[in-house]
C-alpha cells in the first residue's frame, strides 16, 4: 500500500480528526474511502472486472452458440488421458 502526503490547513485537519473520532474511524479511512468513492472503484470491482477479462482471454463461449457438455464430457475430462 502506498503512502500519500497532503498539505491540508491545521484547522480543516482538526476539523476532520474530530468528525472522525465521533465517528469511531480516522481520517487516513475517511481519506481512503473518499478516494474509492471519488474513483469509483473497489477492491472486489477490480477483481470482478479482472475475472470477466480472464474469462473473456480465455475464450470460452456459453449460451445457445457455446459447446454442450455431456456428463460423460466432464468425467472424461476430470480422469485425463
Amino acid at each position: 500500500m502506498a503512502n500519500l502526503t497532503l498539505a491540508i490547513d491545521d484547522e480543516l485537519l482538526r476539523r476532520a480528526r474530530i468528525r472522525a473520532l465521533e465517528s469511531g474511524t480516522s481520517v487516513n479511512a475517511a481519506v481512503r474511502d473518499f478516494l474509492v468513492s471519488y474513483t469509483g472503484t473497489t477492491q472486489q470491482d477490480a477483481t470482478v472486472r479482472m475475472l470477466i477479462a480472464h474469462a473473456d482471454g480465455a475464450g470460452a463461449i456459453s449460451g445457445d452458440t457455446g459447446r454442450r457438455w455431456t456428463r460423460e464430457d466432464i468425467y472424461e475430462e476430470r480422469a485425463g488421458p
